[in-house]
């Protein structure tokens, strides 16, 4: 039997193969709510029966979104919309739903990528230091203590609003440059305080937002987590780190690993090629213990069908 399209469990939530659709921006929502396109969109996806759906990018405030035109769960409106775009989706297949909540830090109100991607100005951007992410970016307001706990709260209240919206799954982004991976990233993190320098500093936000939505989030749904294994930057976080943190917030709850790499830098160096972060899954799940779904130039078949039959990773 194929190992591809074997059977998977995450805690008591059964897939019924390894191929997992991984979070995409579609930059279509108006004020964070889903539209007809995000319906047009993930049902033609369900459709075909993946194990998981991730959706996109969700951000857990209105200045943590991406850009002005992507998806939000922060209130009503928006936990509404994407609680009938569940609902939907779960009646075209079998697919597991997950929703990836997440804050864009430094790199939010940028404009959509067929506009250029740049800063659009259209709020002023958080992080943990005021360095811009690239050159004709704004500097960003670096979070004091007040506004750590309040960033809490909002994955916390996101968490809530995604199990009354009906997700099966959710996944953290602590990946692609945006806050989390900030924090994390000696590149992006200049603080002083607890919250920078050391890993163990560094690690400190990220963890403690793991631990505040785990504890809204019921033990028997997965709460999974997307990471940048390394920044392909001299300075910047390293799979040695990556791993240590792994096994951290293996400790505070999470239950599976989507790994990728880069995007907390515009400029890396990235040995692109196809299956060129698999062994970044392999690292992380060896570290871990969790389940790990490999991503990046999987383009194939026979390279998804060896990646788990070989034991590298447990979904594609």
């Amino acid at each position: 039997m194929s190992a591809l399209f074997s059977p998977f469990e995450l805690k008591r939530v059964k897939l019924r193969n390894r191929v997992a659709i991984p979070p995409m921006c579609q930059y279509s929502a108006k004020d964070g709510v889903a539209q007809d396109w995000h319906l047009q969109h993930y049902g033609a996806l369900a459709a075909s029966n993946p194990g998981m759906i991730v959706l996109e990018a969700t951000g857990v405030a209105p200045e943590g979104r991406i850009s002005p035109y992507c998806l939000g769960l922060y209130d009503d409106a928006t936990e509404a919309a994407l609680t009938a775009l569940v609902a939907k989706l779960k009646s075209f297949g079998n697919s597991r739903i997950a929703v990836q909540l997440g804050h864009a830090g430094r790199k939010g109100a940028a404009d959509a990528p067929w506009n250029g991607g740049g800063p659009t100005g259209a709020w002023t951007n958080v992080a943990p230091s005021t360095d811009p992410f690239d050159a004709g970016w704004p500097e960003s307001e670096a979070l004091d203590e007040a506004g750590l706990a309040r960033l809490r709260d909002a994955f916390a209240d996101a968490a809530r609003r995604a199990l009354r919206a009906g997700f099966d799954a959710i996944e953290v982004h602590s990946a692609h440059g945006y806050l989390l991976h900030q924090f994390l990233s000696p590149l992006a993190n200049k603080r002083t305080d607890s919250y920078g320098g050391s890993l163990e500093n560094r690690m400190r936000f990220p963890l403690e937002v793991i631990r505040a939505m785990r504890a809204v989030w019921p033990q028997g749904k997965p709460l999974g987590i997307r990471v940048s294994a390394t920044d392909w930057t001299e300075g910047g976080l390293t799979l040695e780190e990556s791993e240590i943190y792994a096994r951290e917030f293996a400790k505070a709850g999470i239950e599976y690993v989507c790994v990728s790499s880069g995007g907390v830098v515009p400029k890396a160096s990235i040995p692109v090629g196809p299956l060129y972060q698999v062994h970044l899954a392999q690292a992380i799940r060896t570290a871990s213990g969790l389940p790990v779904r490999a991503v990046g130039l999987i383009a194939t078949p026979e390279q998804a069908e060896s990646v788990v039959a070989e034991g590298k990773a447990d979904m594609v």
